[in-house]
């Protein structure tokens, strides 16, 4: 299984998007500063992970999401993820 996670920074409020089939360890390699794109922005919390049964399916979302480059996209993804449970 390949999960779909968005993190959002409680130093600013920034999300990020990553793909990962073990989200709980990605979080933690993104709080302790291994991931140049996020140590800046450190601490991180987990606001959603949804999973997909194969990868390629999880890189597509993960994609569109990460293109979009839109606060509102990610923030409406988020929102269908929590009613969908």
């Amino acid at each position: 299984m390949t999960y779909v996670y968005v993190l959002r920074s409680q130093m600013n409020g920034r999300y990020y998007v990553g793909l990962s089939s073990n989200p709980a360890k990605r979080l933690q390699q993104h709080n302790s500063g291994q991931t140049k794109s996020t140590k800046a922005y450190v601490p991180w919390e987990i606001v959603c992970v949804v999973p997909y049964d194969n990868r390629k399916d999880a890189a597509s979302v993960e994609h569109k999401l990460k293109s979009s480059k839109s606060r509102k996209v990610i923030e409406e993804y988020v929102a269908q993820s929590v009613e969908s449970r």
